[in-house]
């Protein structure tokens, strides 16, 4: 029997790289019989498991993961397809169960789906193509000397090293003929579900001891050669990512392999801090001890429950 949409409880496993969230929300799933939404921008495409580091197939095998591995590399995605993907495989798990659980740490990504994204304009392949080429033959700096002149007010405020969103303001802002900053609302959808955040709470020492010990992993697992299969496909906006981005530049010959891959441990701890600064912001996140973290996540789950019996 479908849940009533007022017993329907969305559990969001998030936090910063490392932190432990695909264990944790694999334990979740396999508590409640339930299924597991990936919110993690890179974890979409199929040719990226290890730099992403994607849910093995024997995690899989655990609990069912959507929105993993089902993109190519030259495919488009963004926050508002993610929200209307997720929206849809929710109201499919929600059929016969009442929690269903969302994991990753593309906070954008997350966002959209608990409190909605604003209304864009679809961006079609033809302006597509002409910012790419644009990052391609100017760089970042080109891209951000464009989105200067079509949306000055945006230009202020944006974070001038996220080369996607500045990407896409730009997009936006030659799709519509108007800045990117007039369809930024900021208001929140109303959600017919509950929505429970969690975070394990990890001292930034043993954070970021996890991350070296994760990139050591990759580069074991064959990360090297997993990026040299993906470039040779093309130089597609989706290797614009840390991992990727160290190892391009250790195949020009612009960095020797040992610097690029202290620079992907380096730029991997630079990513956590973001995420940990825009996590501190969201009072709705519940922080978890890390040695007691599935134990707390449940008590506060089944609380929630009984405040939504039928």
């Amino acid at each position: 029997m479908s849940a009533k949409r007022e017993e329907r409880l969305l559990v969001v496993v998030t936090g910063p790289t490392a932190s432990g969230k695909t264990t944790l929300a694999i334990s979740l799933a396999e508590h409640y019989g339930t299924e597991i939404i990936s919110a993690d921008s890179r974890q979409l495409y199929k040719d990226l498991p290890i730099g992403t580091a994607a849910a093995t197939k024997e995690e899989q095998a655990r609990a069912c993961h959507h929105l993993v591995g089902i993109l190519g590399l030259a495919d488009y995605y963004s926050a508002a397809r993610f929200e209307e993907d997720a929206l849809d495989i929710l109201g499919h798990i929600w059929e016969n169960r009442r929690v269903a659980i969302v994991c990753g740490g593309s906070m954008m990504y997350v966002d959209a789906l608990v409190n909605g994204i604003d209304n864009m304009p679809t961006v079609d392949d033809e302006t597509r193509r002409y910012v790419l080429d644009m990052l391609s033959q100017h760089g970042l700096e080109g891209v951000l000397a464009q989105l200067k002149i079509v949306d000055p007010d945006y230009y202020e405020i944006v974070d001038k090293a996220n080369t996607r969103r500045v990407v896409h303001a730009v997009e936006v802002s030659l799709q519509a003929g108007c800045p990117y900053s007039n369809f930024r609302t900021g208001k929140k959808r109303h959600r017919d579900f509950t929505v429970l955040k969690f975070a394990i709470d990890r001292s930034r020492e043993e954070l970021f001891g996890r991350i070296n010990a994760r990139v050591d992993a990759m580069i074991s697992a064959g990360l090297e050669e997993e990026a040299r299969n993906a470039f040779a496909q093309g130089d597609f906006n989706s290797l614009n990512t840390v991992g990727y981005k160290e190892m391009a530049a250790y195949f020009r010959g612009d960095m020797d392999r040992a610097t690029a891959i202290a620079r992907i441990a380096k730029n991997t701890r630079v990513y956590a801090k973001k995420q940990l600064t825009w996590l501190r912001r969201d009072n709705d996140v519940k922080w978890l001890d890390p040695q007691d973290a599935f134990k707390e996540a449940v008590g506060t789950i089944d609380d929630a429950l009984k405040l939504t019996k039928p």
